[in-house]
């Protein structure tokens, strides 16, 4: 609106410093031309249309972030992490439901979500706080999961709620902090949210992972260790002593042989997060205890792809019936059907971070990229296989951008 605007400019202006040229944000200082537009501007890699890595754009012009809300900061980017949502997001996976999220009335004409920024975590500075949040104040260090309906952090500022920020880790870096609230607060929803685990509760847990290498399963681990749980893990032989390294209990190679064989000599199950989708569950259900309260999430659900491939009134329909229906025949069989679905959760990471300082998680990366690279970085993550997170380095990361 014209009086934020007035006010943003406002605020600019205030820390403008004619005498020395800069433009200070809290304890940081970088060099700005003293026309406005300059001060709008900010390097930023963006996609104009939805399709493969070609789509991807590099730009030194992308808009300034501004607070349309008093519970918003304005982040400096230092670190952006790379998830799958990205590339299948860059591809247009989703953009029916994030559509409908960014403009609920559907005021704005198709295509308005464009140029887009995509990266789901980052690790930053506070630069600017709205009047309304106190936890933060400028020059703050701070990680965040950004909702995929958002800008991303592929640039170097973003605009996000308090409420999806919390403090970073002091132990870690920011190439290392990046690396986690994602993936973190996916597993938190599921594990935590959807399945109840906590940590007065995981002691006597038996809990399957399927899909243990990449970024969700090894944060997983790693947090159910750390409450006591009984953590079993579904990999590939040579990610065997990364997940064994995380604390795994028990590893099965699904390369070895059908991995629904191997796994039902085991002792049945708790709680089964699966991270792979196709026709797991078809098998996977028997793995767990019956009439137990033992439940089975999955992390791989067909909700976008229906409301992309029916629109959203249609799609939500489906979904819900699906969803529904597989619910209902499995509770006949004594064990919980569910979905598992990423949500921003500051409180969340408020106590892994603790956990990360305590030493009891770590940050998993597996490739970092300059900023020059994001290219190169989104083609690391679609090739699969992960053995944890791809990073990009945006301040200090090389690029044709300013330092501070």
């Amino acid at each position: 609106s014209p009086l934020i605007m007035c006010n943003r400019w406002f605020h600019l202006v205030k820390k403008y410093n004619a005498s020395s040229m800069v433009f200070s944000h809290g304890c940081h200082k970088r060099p700005f031309s003293t026309s406005r537009s300059r001060m709008t501007v900010m390097p930023a890699w963006v996609i104009d249309t939805y399709g493969g890595n070609d789509v991807l754009r590099f730009t030194r012009n992308a808009s300034f972030p501004i607070l349309n809300y008093p519970n918003e900061v304005i982040v400096q980017v230092h670190a952006a992490g790379l998830n799958p949502i990205d590339v299948s997001m860059r591809g247009g996976y989703g953009a029916s439901s994030l559509s409908m999220k960014r403009d609920p009335l559907n005021l704005n004409q198709k295509g308005s979500e464009f140029p887009l920024v995509l990266g789901r975590d980052v690790s930053g500075v506070v630069m600017e706080c709205g009047l309304d949040v106190k936890y933060f104040k400028e020059g703050d260090e701070v990680w965040a999961a950004i909702p995929p309906w958002k800008q991303g952090s592929l640039a170097e500022f973003v605009c996000l709620s308090a409420n999806e920020v919390s403090l970073k880790p002091k132990s870690l870096s920011h190439s290392a902090a990046a690396a986690l609230p994602y993936v973190a607060a996916t597993a938190w929803s599921a594990l935590v949210n959807t399945c109840g685990l906590t940590l007065e509760n995981s002691a006597e847990k038996r809990i399957l992972i399927l899909g243990g290498s990449g970024g969700v399963g090894t944060f997983a681990i790693q947090m159910l260790k750390a409450w006591g749980g009984h953590v079993t893990v579904t990999c590939s032989k040579d990610a065997e002593r990364l997940v064994r390294g995380l604390g795994a209990d028990h590893v099965v190679d699904y390369s070895a042989g059908p991995v629904e064989l191997a796994l039902g000599t085991l002792e049945k199950f708790d709680v089964i997060l699966d991270n792979v989708g196709g026709d797991t569950e078809s098998w996977a259900m028997g793995l767990l205890k019956p009439w137990s309260g033992a439940k089975y999430v999955t992390l791989v659900t067909p909700f976008l792809q229906n409301t992309d491939l029916l629109g959203v009134a249609d799609g939500m329909m489906q979904t819900g019936i699906t969803v529904a229906s597989k619910a209902l025949k499995h509770l006949c069989k004594g064990v919980h059907y569910r979905w598992g679905f990423f949500i921003p959760n500051g409180a969340a990471l408020d106590d892994i971070s603790e956990m990360v300082d305590a030493g009891k998680i770590r940050a998993v990366v597996e490739a970092e990229f300059p900023f020059s690279q994001v290219p190169q970085a989104f083609q690391k993550v679609e090739e699969g296989h992960a053995r944890g997170k791809t990073v990009v380095q945006v301040i200090g990361g090389g690029g044709d951008h300013a330092e501070c």
